[in-house]
């Protein structure tokens, strides 16, 4: 069932329509991977709904959820064509437009949320003025979740994973270069076929958020879950420049401080029910394994290593990705991590 506020929101949204019509309106055609229902897509009804309200009625959002406008690579070819204005993506997604906002899905950087707060806060200018470089407005950005390694046999070490099968998201090239210098050879495939995979066999390990593996149902086909965290998926709100700067400055104001509390409300969301996701994995009997200490510097020796390859690749440059070495060193001084 919808929550309160989401119906709130579509009601607003409703009632705001026919002022639009009634007058000289703006419609923002806004899509995204996330379906009726979800929690993201909660989050997104709900921003429509105040958006409409707060400039009552001239700007509305038009939304094509569930991906029936294609996956990220084909939002962004038809906002590049005028057919859509914006979109809410994921890493992938993110990496077409300004590749360095990855640094913060960089495995095994990030520890906890505490850091990921952190980091963000720091870089948010930084990365709103490379989206707009490349054509777009960065409203806000949010998260999906923190990944894990689910596998049909337990993974303690990097020596257990090369043993595996595991699964490479197609069109990925963060955690291609992560697995390429693991000297793992990945099998890939796009995300639509990972459950198919599981159940014959052809990988038996893949990585996702919690939320993430229960709805997509691999965790039916998995045993184990790597309690350490492998890296951090995020999310971002999206507009086409063209678009944003057509706009009035009142409605330009409108969308930047909603979608940044939207970003954020969704971040919040995707916390929420990734802890809760966890103790639905418990609670099916998935059994819980902890990485190895004495391979936790070989882990971090492969991530610097699959740094230095995205920066020759000029997929994040070495110098965010020191910088943001940086600013961790100096927060963990003072914090410990929350686990």
């Amino acid at each position: 069932m919808r929550s309160p506020r989401a119906i709130l929101a579509v009601v607003l949204l409703a009632l705001s329509l026919d002022t639009a019509a009634a007058g000289q309106g703006h419609v923002l055609r806004f899509a995204t991977l996330a379906p009726e229902g979800s929690a993201w897509m909660e989050r997104i009804a709900e921003w429509a709904g105040e958006v409409a309200a707060r400039s009552q009625g001239r700007l509305r959002l038009k939304i094509y959820p569930g991906g029936v406008s294609g996956d990220e690579a084909e939002m962004l070819r038809k906002i590049g064509h005028g057919r859509l204005q914006g979109a809410a993506l994921t890493g992938i997604g993110i990496g077409e437009i300004y590749s360095p906002a990855r640094v913060l899905e960089m495995p095994f950087l990030l520890r906890d949320y505490e850091e990921i707060d952190h980091v963000r806060r720091r870089l948010l200018a930084e990365l709103r003025a490379g989206f707009r470089g490349r054509g777009f407005e960065l409203l806000g950005l949010t998260e999906v979740g923190i990944n894990q390694f689910y596998s049909k046999a337990p993974v303690r070490s990097l020596a257990d994973l090369r043993e595996r099968r595991v699964w490479l998201c197609a069109g990925d090239p963060l955690a291609k270069a992560f697995l390429s210098v693991a000297d793992l050879n990945p099998v890939i495939m796009p995300i639509t076929e990972v459950f198919k995979g599981l159940s014959t066999g052809r990988i038996d390990t893949v990585y996702s958020p919690p939320l993430a593996a229960i709805a997509l149902q691999w965790f039916t086909q998995t045993r184990y879950v790597t309690e350490m965290a492998m890296g951090n998926s995020i999310g971002a709100l999206v507009i086409a420049t063209r678009f944003f700067d057509d706009l009035p400055e009142d409605l330009q104001s409108v969308l930047r401080s909603s979608g940044e509390q939207a970003a954020e409300r969704m971040a919040q969301g995707s916390r929420q029910e990734n802890r809760r996701s966890l103790e639905v994995l418990k609670d099916y009997g998935l059994r819980f394994v902890q990485w190895r200490e004495d391979d936790l510097q070989q882990v971090l020796q492969t991530r610097d290593r699959a740094a230095a390859l995205l920066a020759e690749q000029g997929y994040i440059p070495a110098e965010l990705y020191r910088r943001v070495r940086a600013m961790l060193e100096v927060y963990r001084a003072g914090h410990a991590p929350s686990g």
